[in-house]
């Protein structure tokens, strides 16, 4: 969802890559809610660090607390920011109903969304932040 925000927008002004721990399938109702709010993501697919081998990064943003611990070490200036969100899957789980799994799905990209709006300006306060000025 966050590389679908990023891609809305952002376009133009960062170029988001995103990547997992694990691949795994493309979830649908993540698909689904984000199409709600009029962004197609179903073309996105499951990608690991490994995918993006030979790209450079400015700011790695980790947004759940998995990545965040099993992030590795990137070479250079590439900085990385923690921005934690729930985890719609694992919050749905849960759930009765598809009804009640997409409320969590639901709150989570709008999260993702305020949070991709601030950007890239809340990552020059971070990388301020990380080198101590």
């Amino acid at each position: 969802m966050a590389e679908g925000w990023a891609r809305h927008l952002r376009h133009g002004v960062i170029e988001p890559h995103s990547a997992g721990t694990a691949q795994h399938s493309l979830d649908p109702l993540a698909v689904r809610v984000m199409r709600e709010a009029g962004i197609d993501i179903s073309w996105h697919r499951s990608k690991t660090l490994a995918d993006l081998a030979g790209v450079e990064f400015d700011y790695v943003i980790t947004v759940c607390s998995d990545a965040d611990q099993n992030c590795p070490v990137f070479p250079g200036r590439t900085v990385k920011v923690h921005r934690g969100f729930d985890n719609p899957p694992r919050l749905a789980k849960s759930a009765r109903n598809e009804d009640e799994a997409l409320v969590h799905y639901r709150r989570v990209r709008d999260e993702i969304r305020r949070f991709v709006e601030t950007l890239p300006e809340s990552l020059s306060q971070a990388a301020a932040g990380f080198n101590g000025a």
